[in-house]
């Protein structure tokens, strides 16, 4: 091999400029007081660079220049290296010819080849120089990387379907091959995105992770990106911890912005957080570097404004014309002092304050404080000063303060309009709201929806539904307006305000020839059907919804192909049976509210399955109770009640005490004079005698001695008189002696007493319903129970229910021959006697339920009328 002709000694290049440390320059300024302006920064980095500079001409003068032996060693060097790295070269490609290709077998022989191969394979250590390389692989790698690339990445990485991957949508120049990212701006999506994707603190390891693998520096700039797209997101909560987090650091504690602490106080008041804002705007008081300016004022007076927090904001403005307290962080100079005045925002701020807070006496202050300020008031200032005075009820001002802005010069806007359409409307002066919004149009104004929303509300609240209609043409013209469905259930909702329930059917008919109506309007409709005493068109209405979620069943017509019931259609549906007395239909509703996975508010519908059980439905009612002592709620204390006296009404003694130690634990009590008007009230369906082995019962068991279970047995006593048994006197002179708390309080778990209104007045155990005539099942005379998961919905599962029947015994456990009705034989159910009652022997909970999904798969649905019986 031929040696390479030695190279001259190559000149060194020349040394890179120094370049001073701006941060350390910063700092320094910092911890002598002085704030770190450009000019300061420029003339101290000049300083350092010329301060170099004669560092280094001393050291090079000092320095004797190489002589001639020491450039031949260098010479000698170099040339060593070239024939070192042409050795290594043609040594590596002699091995490659000659290795031979086979694996080699060289191993232990209890090891397998596959093992030996992956050694090999790992012990290569060869460079690729890219002689062999095809086109055609390289575009098979490009398609794979464009079709996915996650994992390449690590697993808590979310890449998203973005072009930030091909280098070919933007410039080369930005794309540095050393880092993951593009550029900064990059890198702050990146990080924005995998921050929004879950809810994690500055505490969390994987947060710390994540700020760190994102390889910025987070300067002021790059903190004030991060911070505005997290709001964007509505993540309030990953914003504070950046900040946290990043300024809780020792090493960037003195780097603290009042331009970040200032953005994140935006944030939270976009997203109506109130107190942590004024955490944050508290902590600013305290630093010297932090104190707020007047952007900071504006920040913090708007989001208290919005919420209504009145007092909170004049402690702001008081702050503003205070100074600072001693006590204050980094405070170096003496003379400093940040004394602002309020200006109009922060004016504007506590009038929206004083909205909610019907503070109409605030107007007058806050235009006190405008002239002595000699500021002038602006168009939103009169707004919200007519809003107040709206929500107050100060009609006449409201009218004062629209001629004063008019006088004023100040340009009237929409907004102002609406206010004064409102108040018109509450005056009940329609004809001057619509001459007001006329008026609008004649100047010019550009009109928004929600002025004519509300004069087409007052329209219809007054019977003029027609002219309504020519406001919703308006409205169906502007750019920024709400869905016509939501106007047009508020119009519905405004009719049936002003007792106009014959306008609601046009306009709901109307409204089909303008959209589709929603599963609201459809509620709404419902709505007004059973408040009206109208049951078969709400009966109408709700059937032809429910054949969508039937399946096999079209709808009549389009407009309600894609509408399924929620839980409010049901409920309102259930009210709507229960006022026009339709139990059986009752019945039908919850079934299907159930099987749908929906549950009654006990709070608006407890007194609704009351009056079903005293229709004799009683069965709805205990799986009610079942399904809210499964899902961990408290029943409502008409349940307990009401099934107790249907317990004693059958004679089933043992399910009564079982109910009576239950309520005793509950965290309510019963006093003893609610107890004797409950027995009173349901005089007609226990008699005296029920009433004594009730009590007979409750003595001759282990029973609860909480006050609720004794003021239960006095009660019980008082009624029965002499007929009571020894057994009951010589426990209630053990009773006695108990001293019973807020015993004639009625006031227990909210409710004053548990007193039931009757909804079907007379004959409540009767049938009512002489047009719907249902089969008997042995299904419908209980309910299958269902397992509450976290969602709020059901799922079939094992039943695990507290079964109160159970607790029964029965008097004699034989079988005895009792004359049995034609139902009762067609339902083919073993009859039991228990005490003078007959009870049967019911199916179980899984078996109701699949027989009730095995007949909606039959029959469609339950009731015959969808079977073409109407």
């Amino acid at each position: 091999m031929e040696a390479s002709i030695v190279p001259s000694p190559q000149v060194p290049p020349p040394p890179p400029q120094f370049q001073p440390n701006t941060e350390n320059i910063k700092r320094k300024l910092l911890r002598k007081g002085v704030y770190p302006t450009p000019k300061i920064i420029r003339t101290l980095r000049k300083r350092e660079i010329q301060k170099h500079n004669r560092k280094t001409k001393q050291s090079q003068s000092e320095t004797p220049p190489l002589t001639a032996s020491q450039l031949q060693s260098l010479a000698e060097e170099s040339h060593f290296l070239t024939l070192k790295r042409e050795y290594k070269r043609f040594s590596k490609a002699l091995n490659a010819k000659t290795e031979p290709r086979n694996p080699s077998l060289v191993g232990k022989p209890w090891e397998r080849i596959e093992r030996a191969k992956l050694l090999e394979l790992v012990s290569k250590n060869e460079e690729f120089h890219g002689d062999s390389l095809k086109k055609e692989n390289l575009v098979e790698l490009r398609e794979m990387f464009e079709k996915d690339l996650r994992w390449v990445l690590e697993d808590d990485i979310d890449v998203e379907d973005d072009d930030w991957l091909l280098p070919s949508e933007k410039p080369a120049q930005d794309w540095d091959p050393s880092k993951r990212w593009r550029n900064e701006k990059e890198a702050i999506r990146f990080l924005v995105d995998r921050l929004s994707a879950r809810e994690i603190t500055e505490s969390h390891w994987k947060f710390v992770r994540i700020m760190k693998q994102s390889g910025l520096q987070f300067t002021e700039w790059q903190l004030l990106r991060i911070i505005e797209a997290l709001g964007k997101n509505g993540k309030w909560r990953q914003a504070m911890a950046v900040v946290q987090w990043l300024y809780g650091n020792k090493e960037r504690k003195d780097f603290k912005s009042r331009f970040v602490y200032t953005k994140l106080l935006s944030v939270l008041g976009k997203t109506r957080r109130p107190q942590e804002a004024l955490q944050i705007f508290n902590m600013m008081l305290g630093d010297y570097h932090l104190y707020p300016d007047l952007a900071a004022y504006h920040s913090i007076a708007v989001t208290l404004g919005q919420a209504g927090l009145l007092k909170g904001l004049l402690n702001i403005i008081e702050c503003m014309r205070q100074k600072p307290s001693r006590r204050i962080k980094n405070m170096r100079r003496k003379n400093w002092d940040p004394v602002l005045e309020p200006d109009l925002v922060v004016y504007n701020a506590v009038l929206n304050a004083c909205v909610p807070l019907h503070q109409w006496k605030g107007v007058s202050w806050v235009f006190k404080q405008l002239r002595k300020s000699g500021l002038r008031p602006n168009g939103a200032t009169y707004g919200l000063a007519m809003e107040v005075m709206l929500q107050s009820g100060k009609y006449d001002l409201v009218h004062e303060l629209f001629k004063k802005m008019k006088r004023s010069g100040e340009a009237l806007r929409a907004l102002t309009y609406r206010v004064l359409v409102k108040a018109f409307w509450e005056e009940g002066k329609i004809n001057e709201a619509v001459e007001a919004v006329r008026d609008m149009e004649q100047r010019g104004v550009i009109g928004t929806a929600s002025v004519f929303y509300e004069l087409a509300c007052c329209l219809c609240e007054n019977g003029r539904w027609q002219d309504a209609m020519v406001e919703v043409d308006k409205m169906k013209k502007l750019p920024h307006r709400k869905p016509l469905e939501i106007t047009f259930t508020g119009l519905i909702m405004a009719s049936l305000d002003g007792g106009h329930v014959n306008d609601c059917s046009s306009i709901f008919e109307c409204m089909k020839d303008h959209c589709a109506p929603n599963i609201g309007t459809i509620n709404a409709m419902l709505k007004v059907y059973g408040r009206n005493d109208m049951f078969s068109k709400a009966k109408e209405l709700f059937e032809e919804i429910n054949k969508v979620k039937s399946g096999p069943y079209d709808s009549l017509n389009g407009n309600f192909a894609n509408l399924i019931p929620d839980g409010y259609t049901y409920s309102l549906m259930l009210e709507a049976s229960a006022s026009a007395l339709q139990w059986e239909y009752f019945e039908y509703v919850y079934k299907e509210m159930t099987l749908s996975g929906y549950q009654v508010d006990q709070t608006k519908y407890a007194i609704l399955l009351v009056e079903a059980s005293r229709a004799g439905k009683w069965y709805l009612l205990e799986h009610a109770f079942e399904t809210l002592l499964e899902g961990g709620e408290i029943p409502h204390p008409l349940f307990f009640t009401e099934m107790l006296i249907q317990a004693t009404s059958q004679n089933n003694y043992e399910k009564a005490v079982t109910l009576v130690n239950t309520i005793a634990h509950a965290p309510f009590q019963v006093s003893e004079k609610q107890w004797t008007e409950l027995f009173e009230e349901n005089g007609s369906r226990i008699s005296q005698g029920g009433l004594v082995k009730l009590l007979d019962a409750l003595s001759n068991c282990e029973l609860s001695s909480e006050i609720t279970a004794t003021n239960l047995l006095r009660s019980l006593q008082s009624l029965c008189g002499s007929a009571q048994s020894t057994s009951s006197r010589s426990y209630s002179s053990e009773v006695t002696c108990k001293s019973e708390p807020n015993g004639d309080n009625k006031e227990t778990y909210g409710y004053e007493r548990f007193n039931i209104p009757s909804i079907s007045g007379d004959g409540m155990g009767e049938n009512h319903n002489a047009d719907i005539d249902l089969p008997v099942k042995a299904t419908d005379v209980s309910f299958a129970v269902f397992s509450a998961n976290h969602s709020g919905k059901y799922e079939v599962g094992e039943v695990s229910w507290l079964n109160l029947d159970e607790f029964t015994k029965d008097v004699d456990e034989a079988e005895i021959d009792l004359p049995i009705s034609e139902d009762e034989a067609e339902m083919g159910l073993p009859m039991i006697e228990d005490g003078n009652s007959h009870t049967s022997k019911l199916p179980s909970a899984h078996e109701i339920l699949e027989s009730w999904k095995e007949s909606r798969k039959n029959d469609g649905i339950f009731l015959p009328f969808h079977l073409g019986q109407k």
